[in-house]
This record gives structure tokens, C-alpha cells and sequence, in this order.
């Protein structure tokens, strides 16, 4: 059976050396096997033929039967070819832009089609416009009904007669010429607890379903498949690192932590920051290595919280070092730590790539005598001569900005690694961060500070423009501070340059007199910093930026944050730039411009904004709109390589999937027993072709 799997899918009827060149290039596909798992992304019910008086334009795609009665070529600007159909109880026309004179030589007056698509309205009556369209025969009318696959495709392997039909039916060939079984890749206990179709009918259902329920049944089958093998790996990795991996044991607390959080504590920690310094102080005290994902919303007070992790290290004799993406953010936590251990006389360093020489050399003696005992920095502190006495605690911040590799790098700075913690405002829905970070354990801080007010949101479509600017200029008068962000135009700087400059000067003739910061991609870091650092002492009111203040810069003055063309943002996007505002005790407002025609998608992202400041449940609504694959770190991962499960859908068949591979380990922590030979195998499979 492998043998055959194993041919190139040049060798395939129906494909040859051109195709087979597309196929490689566009989908991946190099082999049959490649072939039968690129799996459809649904199926359409086509088992119905309508008639022409009971299509409605509410419906999203209908088959029926017509004859062609007309084929008439329009020239000019909008060449089309229109093609007039009817049966017995009416007439509508079809319409194509594209593969015209293919269609015009293809379609015959007084001939017969079987015709799929979507209908539109066009001047009060019904079209088609470009329809799939195959000449009626029995053997066709057969051969479309029931359920059929649809594939992704792309523009190339379409104009090569790849779409998804093509696919469908290169699929349809393999599987004609292959009578082997799939071999069953699941222990018997799983299939029968579950119920679980065998792979083998899975397999060549998900291609060729017979009906509804047992297209269900295949799809439940492969995507817990696919989903349980991820999580076995990711715990199996998790498990394998706390116990190959040794951590300095974190025995005692001390005064440094006693004495800040008795006496220089200023507010009561929430219920969620207790729960999970908990959680950090059970790791530290193990002697294994902590490896964990702080997830907390913009505000929620992650920062204390690395601060504490901090001093249990140096309780216990150890340095701890907290490094940032970006300089401004390296910026605003030294400054935020330095004050906070001010009344401790407890000395914090700062290294960034634009450190003076002098004050590098200080610093890396400090480091190196065990002097200085908290370092803030960027990825400067990776470097090579940046050594500490002995480091005991990594606090990584906004973890997709730096990846798996920068993590490992920081292991090397001591004899046994540092215990890691890593920091994100960015919320992961619980289940997508449990397969992003399945080599991490997560602690999520849900709640907000008391006495914190909820940031007001509001959606103003152009023509309220006047009553924007009025608000500002009255919020202005009050002493507070405004941003005003412009999107990012993907691959278009100039674009970005140009609609940013646009609006810069729009704002200076509706505030005169008024001083105004602007801050993007195209300043050297100093002029950005300079810009940043006018406005965070008041010495400007507006800041005009693109999002590259979305991490960054506190000013708890700065109340407003105006949104240009909102619906050019995500969802998540716009919840981070929200959180740049509300910092300080007055009421903050988010109100976001858009353009009068917005797509549902963009209508449900303003909706969402304004009703909810909850940022997971905001992220939840993201995953289902745009896929995990648009999530901040995501693709780095490696780990969404998925064929056929979809995060975003399939949340319940993950926790399932997670759930039994969680008792796979639990009563078999090596996979060690007979019954698990399977999951051996697999595993060792999958590690090969990675």
C-alpha cells in the first residue's frame, strides 16, 4: 500500500508533468498520498434540482437543469458573454467575465446543462454569474447528486482545469485504482469509548460521502484524530521537560517579598493575581523548571505579578531579568519597577540597544559580581556579553514578538536554565493557547483592578465627523490627551505614508494651535522616541500614528483613542489599541471611524467592540471570524500545520481531544503499554516527517 501512496502524482490519470508542477508549487501535493489528505473544506448538498419559478436569491447556491437558448457576446467596457436559459416554468440569464471564449465554443443553443451557483439580482431579475455548468446527461445528473466535496484551489490550478471539480475528480480516479485499507492509527479503547468510525471508511468518506450522518461521522473521526495526536505531543513535551529539565528550587520567601507586599504594596491584589502567584510559587518551589504563560487583558496587572515572580528569585539568592520587544516598552517597565522598589533602595538596570558604552560596562560588571540583581532590557540582553552572577527567573514580554528560539537563548545564560515566565496581553481563547503553548503551562489574570472604569466605546460612521472633533477639543480643554491611529495598508508604506500625512494635516487645521506628536514606521527610533516622549509629558495633545503604538507607551493622561477606518483593523487589533487608553482615573473613550459600506464581518467586529471590554471573549469572536491563522504568533508556531480540523469550529472536539489525551498519559505516563504500541508508533511516525 505504501509503495503506491508513495508515487508521483505526475504519474496520476489526468495529470501529467504540468499539472503535476502546479500541484506541487500551489497545494503541496507531491505524492497520492499528499492527494487523499487534502481534505475538502465542506460539501455541498447537491441532491435537489430546482426549478427555474422556485430559485429565490436568499438561497446560497442551487443546481437546476435549463437549455440554452441564446449566446450573445457584449463588447466594449465589460465584455461579457451572456447566456439566456429556461425550462417549463421560466427563464434567467448567465453571465461570465472570464474564460470567455471557452464558454462561447462549450455552450450550444438548444442543448441541455445542469447548472450550480449563486443567484444575484441584477435590475430586478435573477442571474448567475459564473456558474459551474456541465452538459446534461443521466450519467452527469447521477454523478452531481447527493454531497459533494468542495477544495480550495487557486487562480493558477483553476486556469489549468484544477478547481474543485478537477480536484474532486482526480480524487475519485486515485481512489478507483487503491483497494488497500488505511491503517487504524487509534487504540481500541478510544474508538470504542467515542464510537469512533474506522479510519479506513473515514478516510474515503470525507471525499466520497454516501449521506449527511455518515459525513458527520467521518469528519468527528478525522479531526479528533488529527487534534488528539497534537495535544499527546505537546503534553508528552510539556511532561518530558519537567522532567528532563532541573530548575533552581525556589524554597523560601523572604523579606524582599514580605517587605513589598506588607509595606510597599499600595493597593490589594485581585483575586486572579493571588491565584496566580500561587500557581508561579508552586512551580518555583518543585526544583523543576517553570515554563509558563501569563495571560492577562491590557490592564490587568501582569506587570506586579512578574514583579513578585522577581523577587521570590532573589529571596533566594538569585538575578532575575525581564526583556521587552521594544525599547519604549523596555522603557515604561524599568521605569514602572524602578519606582515601585524605590522605598527598597533595591537598584534596577536598564539595556537596551541604545545604552551608552559607559553605562553598558557598569552594568555587565554589576551583572557579573551579583550587584545588580534586576535587569530590564530588550533582545539586548541576549547578547553574548551580557553575563549574569547567576540568573534565576526570565520574564519574557509579549511573547509572538520573539519566539521559541529567543526563549531557548535565554536558557543559556546560567548552568541550569532560568525558570521562564512569559508574559502576553494578547488573549488566546483557552482552548487555541493550549494548542499554541502546549509546551507551556497557562495562568490567565481574568479580572481587572477594582475601581478601574470600563473604557467607553462608540462607532461613528463619517457624517458625525463635526461631533467628534467637538468632543475632543472639549476633552482637550479638560487637560486630557488624544491618539488618533491610522491602519497600516498591507505592503503599501507610501500608501500608509500618504493617508497618515493626509490625516496629520486634516487634524492641524481642526485644531489649531493645538500640539501635535506624529509617530510611524518610517522615523529612525530616536525621532520616534523623542515624538513619544513629547507626548507622555503633556508637551503635545494629539498623537497621529499608525499602530505602532499599539505596544507600548503609558500615559495615563491620554483618555481618547480615535480609530481611522476601523474596519481595516481586527478584532483583536483594535481591543490592544483600546488598551492604550484608560490607564488613569478618568472616564476613557474608544470610538472608532468607519466608512458607510462595511462587510458583516466588519459590522460584527464595531458590535463586538462596543458592547464588551472583555478581552478573551473578544478573541473568541476573532478566532470564529478569521481563523487561528490570522492570531498574533500563530504561524511561528509550527503547530497549525492542520489538514483537516479548524480551531476556530472545532473547539469542542478539541477539549474532547485533549481530555483523552490527558488520561492516555495519566495511566500511562511513557506510553509504555501494549495497548499504546499504537500511539507509539504514530508519534514515531510524525516525528519523521516533520
Amino acid at each position: 500500500m505504501d509503495n503506491y501512496l508513495d508515487t508521483s502524482i505526475e504519474f496520476l490519470k489526468g495529470v501529467g508533468p504540468k499539472k503535476a508542477s502546479l500541484l506541487n508549487t500551489e497545494l503541496g501535493i507531491f505524492k497520492f498520498s499528499d492527494l487523499i489528505f487534502y481534505f475538502p473544506f465542506r460539501h455541498i448538498d447537491r441532491s435537489k434540482f430546482y426549478r427555474i419559478s422556485e430559485i429565490d436569491a436568499d438561497y446560497p447556491y442551487v443546481q437546476f437543469i435549463a437549455r440554452v437558448r441564446r449566446v450573445e457576446l457584449i463588447e466594449g467596457k465589460g465584455r461579457r458573454l451572456v447566456v439566456s436559459v429556461y425550462d417549463n416554468t421560466g427563464a434567467l440569464d448567465l453571465v461570465f467575465f472570464q474564460s470567455i471564449k471557452w464558454m462561447k465554443d462549450y455552450l450550444k443553443p438548444g442543448a441541455d446543462y445542469i447548472i450550480f451557483g449563486k443567484p444575484t439580482v441584477y435590475k430586478s431579475t435573477f442571474n448567475f454569474v459564473h456558474p459551474e455548468i456541465e452538459l446534461y446527461t443521466e450519467n452527469a445528473r447521477l454523478s452531481l447528486g447527493g454531497l459533494q466535496p468542495v477544495y480550495h484551489s487557486t487562480e493558477k490550478l483553476k486556469a489549468a482545469g484544477l478547481d474543485s471539480r478537477g480536484i474532486s475528480r482526480l480524487t475519485h480516479t486515485l481512489f478507483s485504482g487503491f483497494n488497500a485499507e488505511f491503517k487504524e492509527t487509534l487504540p481500541a479503547s478510544i474508538l470504542e469509548s467515542l464510537k469512533l468510525m474506522p479510519r479506513n471508511q473515514a478516510i474515503r468518506m470525507a471525499h466520497m460521502p454516501q449521506n449527511a450522518e455518515l459525513l458527520q461521522k467521518a469528519m468527528f473521526r478525522l479531526k479528533f484524530e488529527e487534534l488528539f495526536y497534537v495535544r499527546l505531543k505537546l503534553l508528552l513535551q510539556n511532561q518530558a521537560h519537567k522532567t528532563q529539565f532541573k530548575g533552581y528550587q525556589f524554597g523560601s520567601i523572604g523579606d524582599y517579598f514580605n517587605d513589598f507586599y506588607a509595606k510597599h504594596l499600595k493597593f490589594e491584589l485581585t483575586g486572579a493575581q493571588k491565584r496566580v502567584l500561587k500557581e508561579i510559587r508552586r512551580d518555583l518551589s518543585t526544583g523543576a523548571h517553570m515554563n509558563r504563560l501569563l495571560q492577562g487583558d491590557v490592564g490587568s496587572g501582569k506587570t506586579i505579578v512578574a514583579l513578585m515572580t522577581m523577587l521570590m528569585a532573589l529571596d533566594n539568592g538569585f538575578q532575575a531579568c525581564l526583556m521587552a520587544p521594544t525599547e519604549i516598552l523596555a522603557t515604561q517597565h524599568y521605569q514602572s519597577i524602578k519606582e515601585l522598589l524605590e522605598p527598597m533602595n533595591l537598584e534596577v538596570g536598564l539595556l537596551t540597544g541604545s545604552t551608552k558604552k559607559s553605562q553598558r560596562n557598569k552594568i555587565h560588571a554589576a551583572l557579573q559580581s551579583g550587584d545588580l540583581k534586576i535587569l530590564i532590557g530588550t533582545h539586548a540582553l541576549l547578547e553574548e556579553q551580557v553575563k549574569f552572577k547567576n540568573l534565576g527567573l526570565a520574564v519574557i514580554d509579549e511573547q509572538h514578538r520573539f519566539g521559541v528560539a529567543q526563549r531557548a537563548e535565554m536558557w543559556k545564560k546560567n548552568t541550569l536554565a532560568p525558570h521562564i515566565l512569559v508574559m502576553t496581553a494578547t488573549p488566546i481563547p483557552r482552548t487555541l493557547a493550549m494548542t499554541l503553548y502546549g509546551d507551556l503551562d497557562v495562568s490567565v489574570i481574568d479580572e481587572l483592578p477594582p475601581g478601574r472604569k470600563p473604557i467607553e466605546t462608540r462607532h461613528f460612521f463619517e457624517n458625525k465627523r463635526l461631533s467628534v472633533i467637538g468632543f475632543m477639543k472639549r476633552e482637550i480643554e479638560k487637560g486630557r490627551q488624544v491618539y488618533v491611529v491610522y491602519p497600516l495598508i498591507e505592503g503599501s508604506e507610501k500608501m500608509d505614508y500618504k493617508h497618515l500625512q493626509e490625516g496629520y494635516e486634516a487634524i492641524s487645521r481642526d485644531f489649531p494651535g493645538i500640539h501635535i506628536s506624529m509617530v510611524h514606521g518610517k522615523l529612525r527610533s530616536e525621532e520616534k522616541e523623542f515624538e513619544m516622549q513629547r507626548f507622555v509629558k503633556g508637551q503635545t495633545k494629539i498623537m497621529v500614528a499608525t499602530t505602532v503604538i499599539e505596544v507600548g507607551v503609558n500615559v495615563p493622561n491620554a483618555s481618547i483613542m480615535v480609530i481611522e477606518n476601523a474596519e481595516r483593523f481586527g478584532l483583536s487589533q483594535l481591543h490592544q489599541l483600546r488598551g492604550r487608553v484608560g490607564r488613569g482615573a478618568e472616564q476613557s473613550y474608544c470610538i472608532l471611524m468607519t466608512d458607510y459600506k462595511l462587510s458583516s464581518e466588519a459590522r460584527v467586529r464595531m458590535e463586538t467592540m462596543v458592547r464588551t471590554n472583555d478581552g478573551f471573549e473578544i478573541a473568541e469572536t476573532d478566532l470564529k471570524l478569521r481563523g487561528p491563522g490570522d492570531i498574533e504568533g500563530t504561524q511561528q508556531s509550527g503547530i497549525l500545520d492542520l489538514k483537516i480540523a479548524d480551531l476556530a469550529k472545532d473547539q469542542k472536539i478539541l477539549a474532547i481531544a485533549n481530555s483523552f489525551a490527558a488520561e492516555v498519559l495519566e495511566l500511562d505516563s511513557g506510553i509504555m503499554k501494549p495497548e499504546n504500541a499504537i500511539l507509539r508508533y504514530e508519534l514515531a511516525q510524525k516525528a519523521k516527517n516533520n
